[in-house]
């Protein structure tokens, strides 16, 4: 039975209770021409900037101007480690061994590298199963991946879907696909949880059905990192990627994290792209070396990483280091059950929340259906000063990001959609 209460106070009240409220006043909170503050709830696109920000990157700015070239060393924090520096935070936000991250390239690059080592086809074993209605992206990834082998893109293709009527996938449906046709799969790849639904999935489950299998598994964890606790090492995943400019805040279009299980790490065998940054440091500099890979996920890097984007990274990685995913989670768990209890109010004749109601099965994201609704509402909470997100074919995507949103931004979000729905 729900313990969430109605009316403005009772939000209020918890935003008074909360352990994490103060670390909203460390974020820039868009306003509108007036100068309030909307109601940010698209972290799940692009997080805030953190305050900080501008000093990690005015620091960098700060020595390469004093210093030039000298900075790759001299620097208040070197560059020529500097991806080093985000490697502890990083472990410790998605659950793995130090040795097991790297932040470099972008996310669908990070994928196709990924897969240039794990998806490994034969004649017998080459196709790839993701959802359905996995990202786009990751979609032409893999479907370019297969041609690139020498494949049919729709016949080496295996989609795992929803029932009929249903908007989620069921475990049952992927065991009954593997049963079928898991001597055919080469690679499972998943993204951790879904964009559209906000399914957030049991990846050791699929990490340890694929194995049975004998397939490889990774895992898209764009919408996953900074959200939910991932366990990636726990999970067995044979690699996973991720985006840092969703849930982590570090800015338009930044660098990409990196998963690769730590069974892998000493296999110099492993097939792979490589360039000097996946070089043995201590000869890297030496240039006419033969290549000698680095363990772990730095080897797979390629190139020597931009350190201005880095230390937006590292602004953001502090503050969630000093939060911990624990605290994060337990917040985003209570704000997202007052944000669905606030909905249900309005009538589910009314409203439809195709994420799953078990807390444990999504994250911070809620994905809404507004019955006879299409984009012309989502224009007009936008107009009201609610900045959510707007999914085709009819989906409102709502993300109340535990670090930096409110009780109240969730009461208010939804007096204003109510005060629409009234019109």
């Amino acid at each position: 039975m729900s313990t969430f209460q109605l009316g403005l106070d009772y939000a209020k009240q918890q935003d008074q209770l909360d352990e994490l409220s103060s670390y909203r006043n460390q974020f820039h909170i868009p306003k509108d021409k007036l100068g309030n503050e909307l109601i940010y709830l698209c972290g799940n696109s692009l997080g805030l900037q953190p305050k900080s920000t501008k000093d990690y990157i005015n620091q960098e700015l700060q020595d390469w101007a004093n210093l030039g070239v000298e900075g790759h060393t001299e620097a208040k924090n070197p560059w020529l480690p500097y991806h080093e520096f985000l490697a502890e935070s990083t472990a410790k936000l998605v659950g793995a061994k130090p040795i097991e991250v790297v932040t470099m390239n972008s996310l669908t690059a990070n994928l196709h590298f990924m897969m240039a080592s794990f998806y490994k086809p034969t004649k017998d074993r080459y196709k790839i199963l993701i959802e359905s209605d996995a990202f786009p992206s990751d979609k032409y990834a893999v479907e370019s991946q297969l041609r690139h082998h020498g494949f049919d893109d729709k016949e080496g293709l295996i989609l795992w879907k929803p029932r009929k009527g249903e908007e989620l996938l069921r475990y049952e449906d992927l065991e009954h696909i593997l049963n079928e046709q898991g001597d055919e799969i080469a690679l499972i790849m998943i993204g951790g949880v879904n964009y559209y639904t906000g399914q957030f999935f049991n990846l050791k489950r699929i990490a340890n059905l694929g194995h049975e299998h004998g397939c490889m598994v990774g895992f898209d964890c764009a919408h996953g990192a900074g959200n939910v606790a991932l366990d990636l090492h726990d999970s067995g995943a044979d690699f996973a990627v991720w985006c840092t400019y969703k849930y982590l805040n570090s800015g338009p279009g930044s660098l990409s994290g990196c998963f690769v299980h730590e069974r892998h790490a000493y296999n110099k065998d492993l097939n792979r792209f490589t360039g000097w940054w996946s070089h043995n440091k201590q000869t890297r500099f030496n240039m006419r070396h033969e290549f000698e890979v680095l363990p772990g996920a730095e080897g797979w890097q390629l190139s020597n990483p931009p350190i201005l984007s880095m230390a937006a990274i590292k602004a953001s990685l502090d503050m969630f280091n000093e939060v911990g995913i624990e605290k994060l989670t337990r917040k985003s768990k209570k704000l997202t059950g007052y944000f669905e209890f606030l909905l249900k109010q309005l009538g589910e004749d009314v409203v439809k929340i195709i994420t799953p109601s078990n807390p444990d099965e999504r994250g911070c994201q809620l994905s809404i259906q507004v019955k006879n609704a299409n984009k012309a509402l989502h224009t007009k909470l936008t107009k009201a000063g609610v900045i959510s997100d707007w999914r085709e074919p009819d989906v409102i995507r709502c993300a109340a990001v535990p670090l930096y949103n409110s009780f109240v931004d969730v009461y208010q979000m939804v007096e204003k959609l109510k005060s629409i729905l009234n019109e």
